[in-house]
C-alpha cells in the first residue's frame, strides 16, 4: 500500500491499541495456563514433593525422624511395614490417603517384588475415583510405603475461570486510562516540537523548544534548537554574500560602462588612451569572469557532478607555473612571494583540482595578507604525503571564526574588501576537492601574525 494513502492514527490510538494487544497476551497465557496446565503442573508438583520425603526418610535413620510430623508438613500418608509383618501408620486419617484400602495391596506387591530400592508407582481407584503417587522404600529389612494423593483440581479452575473474567475487565479499564495519560506525556511535547517545526520552516529561526522530562524527546528538541541557531546563522551569511558578490558584479560592471563611453565620447581618437581604457574594460571583463565560474565551479563542486581524474604528476612544477601567472602583481604592486620547496614532488590526484586548490589559497593570501604583501608557500615532505602551507602576514583569524571559514557563505569581514583576484568562495571550493581527495586539510591562525592554510597531499 502506497505510504501516502495509508490511514495514519494518533499516538494516544497507538499507545491504547498496543497496551490492549499487551494486556490480552498476558491474560490470554494466564488462561492457557490456567485451563490447560494447571493438572499438568500439579501433578508434578505432587509428584516431586513426595520424592523429597522419600528422599528423606531413604537417606536419614527413619527410627530417629519424627515421621509424623513429616507426614503432617508434605501432606502425605506414611505407612511402614516391618520384618515381622506388623504395620505403623502416619496421617493415614487424611482426606484422599489409600494406604488401608484393600486395592492398594496390588500395588504393594509389585514394590515388594520390585529390585528397585526405590520405586514410584501412580495408581488409580477406579471405584473410588482417585488418582495417586505411591513410593516404597525398601530399608533396613523393612518396607515404606509412602502415598500422595492427586486430587481433581476442576472446582478450582471453574473458580479461576470466574476470576479471569472479571480481571479481563479491570485489566482493560487499566490498560486504557494508563495510555490516556502516558499518551497525552508523550504527545504534550511532540505536539508543542512539531508547532515550533512549523514556525522553523516559515523562516522563525529564533525560537527555542523547552525540555521535558523524556530523554528521546528531549534529544529531538535539541536538534531541532542546534537546526535552528545554525539556520539562522546560515541565513545571515547568505545575505552577507548576496551582498558581497552583487557588490563584485556592481563595481567591474560599473567601471566596464564608464569606461566604454570614455572610449566612446572621448579617447577614440587617442589611440594610446582608447588602448588603456580598452584593456581595464578587459581585466573588468576577466573579473567577473572569475567570479561567474568560481561561483560554477562551487556549485558543481557541491553537487558531485565533476569526476576526479587521478594521475602521477610533479606538484612543485606546478606550483611554480601558478606562481609565475601572479608576476604582473609582483611588479605593479608589489607582491612577494617566498617559496620553500624541494627540487620535486611526484604526487598522485586530480592535477587540475589540486591547482585549482592552490590557485584559491594563493589567492586568498594575497587579498589579507599585511602591508609587506608577503605571500609564502611551503612544501615540506613526510613519510607519506607531502604537507602544502600557504601563509599571509595579514590580521588572522579570531578562534570562534575558524570553524565557520569554509562554510560557503562566510565572510571573514562584515565590510567587504575588494579582492586583488578571485570571488571571495574560493574556500568552500578548496573544502570540497580536499573532501574529494579525502586529503587532510585545516587552517592555523593568530591575530595580528598572520594565517596558514595547509593540506597533506599523497605521494
Amino acid at each position: 500500500m502506497n505510504s501516502k494513502n495509508r490511514k495514519k492514527h494518533s499516538i494516544n490510538l497507538k499507545t491504547l491499541f498496543y497496551l490492549v494487544i499487551f494486556s490480552v497476551s498476558i491474560l490470554l497465557i494466564l488462561w492457557v495456563f490456567q485451563n490447560i496446565f494447571l493438572n499438568y503442573f500439579y501433578k508434578k508438583y505432587q509428584i516431586k514433593n513426595t520424592n523429597n520425603v522419600a528422599n528423606i526418610i531413604y537417606n536419614n535413620d527413619y527410627s530417629k525422624l519424627d515421621i509424623e510430623s513429616l507426614a503432617y508438613k508434605y501432606n502425605v500418608c506414611i505407612q511402614i511395614d516391618t520384618n515381622l509383618g506388623f504395620y505403623k501408620n502416619y496421617n493415614t486419617m487424611m482426606n484422599g490417603c489409600e494406604l488401608k484400602n484393600k486395592y492398594i495391596s496390588v500395588y504393594k506387591n509389585k514394590i515388594m517384588k520390585s529390585y528397585s530400592k526405590i520405586k514410584a508407582i501412580e495408581i488409580v481407584d477406579k471405584n473410588l475415583e482417585t488418582k495417586g503417587i505411591l513410593y516404597g522404600l525398601k530399608k533396613d529389612s523393612s518396607i515404606i510405603y509412602i502415598f500422595s494423593p492427586i486430587e481433581e483440581i476442576n472446582t478450582t479452575s471453574i473458580i479461576l475461570r470466574s476470576q479471569l473474567i472479571y480481571i479481563i475487565i479491570v485489566v482493560m479499564v487499566i490498560a486504557i486510562i494508563v495510555s490516556y495519560f502516558l499518551s497525552k506525556k508523550i504527545t504534550g511535547p511532540i505536539t508543542k516540537i512539531t508547532a515550533k517545526a512549523k514556525e522553523l520552516g516559515n523562516g522563525n529561526y529564533d525560537l527555542r523548544i523547552e525540555e521535558s522530562d523524556i530523554k528521546e524527546i528531549d534529544d529531538l528538541a535539541n536538534t531541532l534548537n542546534e537546526v535552528g541557531m545554525e539556520l539562522s546563522k546560515t541565513d545571515e551569511l547568505r545575505r552577507d554574500l548576496m551582498a558581497n558578490v552583487s557588490h563584485d558584479l556592481k563595481t567591474p560592471l560599473t567601471m566596464i560602462r564608464a569606461y566604454a563611453e570614455m572610449v566612446k565620447d572621448i579617447s577614440y581618437k587617442d589611440d594610446k588612451k582608447r588602448t588603456e581604457h580598452l584593456n581595464i574594460i578587459i581585466d573588468e571583463t576577466d573579473r567577473l569572469t572569475l567570479l561567474v565560474n568560481d561561483i560554477l565551479e562551487l556549485t558543481k563542486e557541491e553537487a558531485n557532478a565533476d569526476f576526479l581524474k587521478i594521475e602521477e604528476y610533479d606538484l612543485v612544477n606546478e606550483i611554480k607555473k601558478i606562481i609565475e601567472k601572479y608576476e604582473i602583481i609582483k611588479e605593479t604592486e608589489n607582491y612577494n612571494f617566498i617559496l620553500d620547496m624541494p627540487n620535486s614532488a611526484i604526487v598522485k590526484a586530480d592535477k587540475s583540482k589540486i591547482n585549482q586548490v592552490v590557485y584559491n589559497l594563493i589567492n586568498n593570501a594575497i587579498n589579507y595578507t599585511g602591508d609587506d604583501k608577503i605571500v609564502k608557500v611551503n612544501v615540506i615532505e613526510e613519510e607519506n604525503d607531502y604537507l602544502v602551507e600557504i601563509s599571509d602576514t595579514g590580521k588572522g583569524i579570531s578562534n570562534k571564526d575558524l570553524k565557520y571559514i569554509w562554510n560557503r557563505y562566510y565572510k571573514n569581514e562584515k565590510n567587504h574588501k575588494r579582492n586583488v583576484v578571485g570571488s571571495g568562495v574560493g574556500l568552500s571550493i578548496v573544502k570540497s576537492i580536499l573532501i574529494r581527495h579525502n586529503f587532510e586539510y585545516g587552517v592555523k591562525s593568530k591575530k595580528n601574525k598572520g594565517t596558514i592554510f595547509y593540506f597533506k597531499i599523497n605521494k
